[in-house]
């Protein structure tokens, strides 16, 4: 009797355990090493968009913007991960902003002139797609049959090969950087990596658990003694004097205020169907790819296959999310992918350790100072934890696709929905003869049309008895 109250102890204080009961102490890194991972990924994306739409018009507003996407990433988040009524599929996945739009976005933006309006638009766009998810959610159990795990997998496949080249760039210190590639960057991300990998496999416990913070933090530090060892800036080519990539810039922390009080709809909306039409289509596509992280997500993180209301209420968390988003200036809130490879890797799919990790975006919301420490992360210091994360969403779908016999019908639509979906996705200029709204829809990532092909393919090929 002993024995089986230890177990149950054991069991309910597990972070493996969706609903285990961790201490505080315990949580406390657990969830921050997603915010770490997710961090910069949130926040992209907006400045991406009000760049395409004229910076000089977001001047006053693009600070907000960007505090309130950390608080609706939090809040979107915990509706996630607990659910209010059947929105939410109680699903270790984090919410952020998400990256997918970009390429409609910025169609839409050109196609209504850019400026305030032009964000305006994508605004109202974003309100009547999530709506519009929302519903495809709730009616998403009759079409559960359109996604067994051959298709789930190829889709999680996809999600996996399409974020290795992301976690690479950033292992080089991100693609954009004047000393892209420098040994110096190579050097910091392959440190933080090996010491991810010894602590995770050389250690129990906490420092097993948070392999990933830990990694992070020690990449903090040694960019901060690299400062005072090596010099901080190089000439360019071009003769142009810059500041290495692995530099922190505590100038920004010091500039930060410390509370901020997010703004309800900072860009009025505009409804307008030259916006709300592609934005739609759209958000069928986030649909298919939500339900490939959820997914994923519950095959690597607890060794099953999601259940029809995990996918439906974390479809309709999509939705309702993004809704809510776009009323605060913010780019649709969907499922991020990088912490899919989180959890899969780690395995700790604590609901309160998550949790954690969503009131500390809220916190980063409405402290700048604290937002601006993670902010100025190196992407060097990202990558070297980013391509085992990435890697890890790969094995989940290789979990997915085998959960059944690889028969030549099954082995068929994996390999042409890898081979001329991603394929396609991946080399995008080969859609440059087709309408523009093709390349839009299939020319952003190989996730959709490995996800298209994989559907129709599923469809179409006799059943093998």
């Amino acid at each position: 009797m002993k024995n089986e109250k230890l177990h149950t102890d054991s069991q309910m204080g597990s972070p493996y355990q969706f609903e285990g009961k961790i201490p505080l102490k315990q949580a406390i890194p657990l969830g921050l090493q997603h915010v770490l991972a997710m961090f910069v990924g949130n926040l992209t994306p907006i400045l991406i968009i009000t760049g395409v739409c004229g910076a000089e018009n977001f001047a006053d507003v693009q600070v907000t913007l960007l505090q309130n996407a950390m608080i609706i990433a939090g809040v979107v988040t915990l509706i996630q991960l607990y659910a209010v009524g059947p929105i939410g599929g109680k699903v270790p996945i984090i919410m952020g902003t998400s990256s997918g739009f970009i390429g409609v976005f910025q169609s839409v933006a050109n196609i209504m002139g850019g400026g305030i309006i032009g964000y305006g638009a994508i605004m109202g766009a974003s309100i009547i797609g999530g709506l519009f998810e929302t519903v495809l959610g709730a009616f998403l159990k009759p079409l559960r049959r359109f996604f067994p795990a051959v298709v789930t997998g190829t889709v999680v496949l996809a999600i996996g090969l399409s974020l290795i080249s992301v976690g690479v760039a950033s292992f080089g210190g991100g693609s954009s950087a004047p000393d892209y590639g420098s040994l110096e960057n190579l050097a910091i991300a392959l440190v933080v990596m090996i010491i991810i990998l010894a602590l995770k496999h050389g250690t129990k416990g906490l420092t097993s658990y948070s392999c990933i913070l830990f990694g992070i933090i020690a990449g903090y530090i040694i960019c901060a003694v690299l400062g005072f060892i090596l010099p901080t800036t190089a000439v360019g080519a071009d003769g142009v004097e810059y500041t290495k990539a692995w530099v922190l810039n505590w100038d920004k922390v010091a500039q930060a205020k410390w509370f901020a009080i997010p703004k309800f709809m900072p860009v009025k909306p505009v409804f307008d169907m030259r916006a709300i039409v592609p934005v739609m289509i759209m958000f069928i596509v986030t649909a298919v790819e939500t339900v490939g992280d959820i997914s994923g997500c519950i095959e690597g993180g607890m060794g099953r296959e999601a259940t029809d209301s995990e996918l439906s209420g974390g479809v309709m968390c999509d939705g309702i999310g993004s809704t809510i988003a776009a009323l605060f200036g913010v780019l649709p809130n969907t499922s991020f992918s990088q912490n899919v490879g989180l959890v899969t890797m780690t395995k700790i799919v604590n609901r309160f350790a998550l949790s954690i990790g969503a009131i500390f975006l809220i916190l980063c919301g409405l402290l700048p100072k604290l937002a601006a420490v993670v902010s100025i992360m190196p992407q060097s210091v990202l990558g070297g934890a980013a391509v085992i994360m990435f890697s890890s969403i790969v094995m989940s779908g290789i979990q997915l696709v085998t959960k059944e016999p690889l028969t030549a019908r099954n082995m068929t639509i994996v390999s042409v929905a890898l081979g001329l979906g991603y394929g396609i996705g991946a080399n995008s200029a080969v859609l440059s003869g087709l309408p523009n709204f093709v390349s839009l829809i299939f020319g952003g990532s190989g996730i959709v049309p490995a996800a298209f092909v994989a559907i129709i393919l599923n469809i179409v090929l006799p059943k093998e008895d």
